[in-house]
């Protein structure tokens, strides 16, 4: 789960991480207001969408008055970034930048546990300083039995800074960057860029958080910022209905029982020259209601051309799965092609079952991918 760069901030602050003054607005007006009570001379006018590449998009703008506010405003409301609107914008005080750096904390899967990654060359373009020069970015492992330990901060603070009054700065930044990661749930924490300023103060202009949904019902606070996608609304509506759903984009839709052969059906389709639309694990039911709950999500996808029902038959029957099948799709009305196989216990009499129907039947996996493929070109 993502959250806006203004609700990240909040919760930096929260943690006392030095974050810029600055207010959320929806209207140029409210824009113009912002400025006046903030008291700068300077601003920046900052679209608030769940993507990156603002800078580069046009969506971060300095102004130096109140005109040049209200101009900003109007531009960048409304302002389509990666295929997300912008709806509000954040207005800020504009600090003077000395030298910008990169902080983050990141869940690693190959230690298991939290990284601290660091560079000097912070801001639009860390992308590039990572794939053209990965030496530039540090990596330091945290333990999560002991935390950010004081020398630890420490390390990190000098790959960054040769002066100790930087050092002693961001050594408590750090921690409590990390005790927020932490007792949050958060999988990502991201500044960047971390600025330090000609006053020599160090603060965090840009702010970056993404959180692990499976632990959201710890975090009512976070849920309460959930602003899903179009997507997003339809991964969590199947969770609710007992399905595990993502979104991929293909044309050959999957219902699938289990994960495991889920994503061995998805490998079958690009094996085949095919692009799966999702990922769907049902689970062990052969319930008709669930199957058609399940078809009515995969049938909303307008990319859809094909779908392939694959059923491992353990203890749900497979001559249970096809009754299901059939009597879920007497209330289905569609003319997409239904791959269908069946494998397991009882699956000669669910394909018998299925024998006079409309479906397409398969007896392999590998022949229900090829004619999967076939159907949707």
């Amino acid at each position: 789960m993502k959250v806006h760069e203004y609700q990240a901030k909040g919760l930096f602050a929260d943690y006392g991480v030095p974050v810029d003054k600055s207010i959320l607005c929806k209207t140029p007006e409210e824009a113009v207001a912002a400025y006046k009570k903030l008291g700068v001379q300077r601003c920046v006018v900052k679209a608030q969408v769940h993507t990156g590449g603002r800078g580069k998009a046009g969506g971060v703008k300095l102004a130096t008055n109140e005109t040049e506010v209200r101009q900003y405003a109007n531009a960048i409301l409304g302002m389509n970034i990666k295929g997300f609107v912008v709806d509000r914008i954040l207005i800020g005080e504009a600090v003077n930048i000395k030298a910008e750096y990169y902080v983050s904390i990141v869940i690693d899967r190959k230690s298991k546990g939290a990284i601290l990654m660091l560079s000097r060359e912070g801001g639009m373009d860390i992308e590039a300083v990572a794939k053209d020069t990965p030496e530039k970015i540090f990596k330091i492992a945290i333990d999560p039995a002991i935390g950010l330990t004081d020398f630890k901060a420490r390390e990190a603070a000098f790959k960054l800074f040769d002066d100790m009054a930087q050092v002693k700065q961001a050594v408590p930044l750090f921690q409590k960057l990390y005790r927020l990661f932490v007792e949050k749930d958060a999988s990502l924490a991201e500044i960047n860029p971390l600025v330090l300023t000609q006053e020599c103060e160090l603060k965090a202009i840009d702010a970056k958080m993404t959180f692990d949904n499976n632990a959201l019902y710890r975090h009512p606070d976070i849920f309460d910022m959930f602003e899903p996608t179009a997507e997003e609304q339809k991964e969590q509506e199947a969770k609710e209905k007992g399905f595990s759903y993502v979104n991929l984009g293909g044309e050959i839709g999957c219902m699938v029982n289990g994960a495991g052969l889920a994503m061995a059906t998805m490998d079958m389709i690009k094996l085949y020259g095919g692009n799966p639309a999702n990922f769907l694990d049902i689970g062990g039911s052969s319930n008709p209601q669930k199957i058609v709950e399940a078809m009515k999500l995969l049938l909303a996808d307008q990319h859809v051309r094909v779908v392939l029902i694959n059923i491992f038959g353990g203890i749900t029957r497979c001559d249970d799965v096809a009754k299901g099948l059939i009597e879920a799709f007497k209330t289905l009305q569609t003319n997409l092609p239904i791959v269908i196989r069946l494998t397991g216990t009882n699956e000669k009499e669910g394909r018998e079952l299925l024998k006079g129907t409309s479906f397409i039947v398969a007896e392999t996996m590998s022949e229900a991918g090829r004619k999967a493929v076939e159907a949707a070109r």
